[in-house]
């Protein structure tokens, strides 16, 4: 088994569901030791733990309004390299395991705080969901199509893109400060900052004057003839990404309209609605399978768009082994992949006993 590149960094997740198990899961892909705390009487999660975001670590169960098992989880926090906590602003206090009662105990405890709002700000103590966050940033007015109203792209961009890899980055580069400075920090990881941030691109733009403010009318927003989904003849959908000169060429070619006169040019916007209507009568004339064969090897950049199950089977994702089998349960390979510390392999998570743990990561700790 590789042993991945965070191997001997010690984590304790407190235990949530959503983004922080889900960053927990990635820090335990490349290697750490992750120990989640839950609720004694049963998982907090919403489904099996086995086969949910839980993979590849331990499960603790502690009483944390018992003296005694909040001493005990203390104990080991003494021993850990990181905190990951995913309540709201407060709640870890409360509980007696908040920033100040942890790094009392472990001044070099990195400690990563998950919430959608963040540990300040008018709304840090509202609930919320990615939907929420999705929306007072902007992102949510530009995705959908013109005219139409907003579509939230399932819980994507907020809880895991602009959440957990936010929460992970952060546990990170306050890891790597640590080894200068000799003490953690703690990291506050608030959604709306994540997915504030992967929009800086969509923020320079419409800055710039480059950006409509207005969704389904730019290039990467479906607003594009060349830039979106089109129905085949069997009611499945490819996807066409095809902006640059030479593979717009390549998609003209592979629907047969490279000599045609009277098309619109690419760039003409005012030409845009005639293009979308010529592409959607001619990806109608076949399956999404024979497009997808009759673009194979193109530059064109047209793919099949994929069900769960079929995206199982595709072949380009089946080479990499993206997708894996972990006990009869279809997983996530873990990534990005590194080319000498490799990554863990998924395994079910399995129950441990606190006060065990606690004297392994003791004994590592003073060997």
């Amino acid at each position: 088994m590789t042993a991945g590149a965070l191997h001997g960094v010690r984590v304790i997740e407190l235990g949530g569901i959503g983004p922080g198990p889900h960053a927990a899961m990635v820090l335990a892909d490349h290697g750490a030791d992750v120990v989640r705390v839950e609720r004694a009487g049963g998982p907090l999660g919403i489904v099996d733990p086995g086969t949910h975001l839980h993979r590849s670590r331990r499960l603790i169960r502690a009483d944390l309004k018992d003296p005694a098992d909040l001493a005990a989880v203390l104990d080991l926090v003494a021993q850990a390299d990181v905190v990951i906590e995913g309540f709201r602003p407060g709640v870890a206090e409360r509980l007696g395991l908040g920033p100040s009662e942890c790094r009392a105990r472990n001044s070099r405890l990195v400690y990563g705080r998950m919430t959608g709002w963040g540990q300040t700000g008018p709304l840090a103590a509202q609930p919320g969901h990615d939907i929420n966050y999705l929306a007072v940033t902007g992102a949510l007015h530009g995705i959908g199509r013109q005219g139409e109203r907003p579509v939230p792209p399932m819980n994507l961009v907020a809880d895991f893109g602009g959440g957990s890899m936010l929460l992970v980055i952060g546990v990170l580069t306050a890891l790597y400060e640590r080894n200068s400075s000799g003490v953690g920090q703690v990291v506050d990881a608030a959604m709306v900052d994540g997915v504030s941030l992967l929009m800086q691109m969509v923020w320079s733009m419409y800055g710039a004057g480059q950006w409509r403010d207005e969704r389904g009318t730019n290039l990467p927003d479906s607003g594009a003839p060349f830039y979106d989904t089109y129905r085949c003849a069997d009611g499945r959908f490819v996807a066409v990404g095809a902006m640059e000169p030479r593979f717009y060429a390549a998609l003209l070619a592979g629907l047969g309209l490279a000599g045609d006169s009277d098309l619109p040019p690419q760039e003409d916007r005012a030409g845009w609605p005639e293009l979308r209507t010529r592409f959607t009568a001619v990806f109608a004339t076949r399956t999404r399978d024979e497009w997808a064969e009759a673009f194979a090897g193109t530059e064109a950049c047209v793919s099949p768009v994929l069900a769960l199950a079929e995206a199982s089977r595709y072949p380009h994702l089946q080479a990499r082994a993206t997708l894996v089998d972990v006990d009869g349960i279809t997983t996530v390979s873990p990534a990005p992949r590194l080319s000498r510390s490799g990554c863990v392999t998924p395994r079910v998570a399995e129950d441990a006993d606190l006060d065990a743990v606690t004297r392994e990561w003791r004994a590592a700790a003073e060997s």
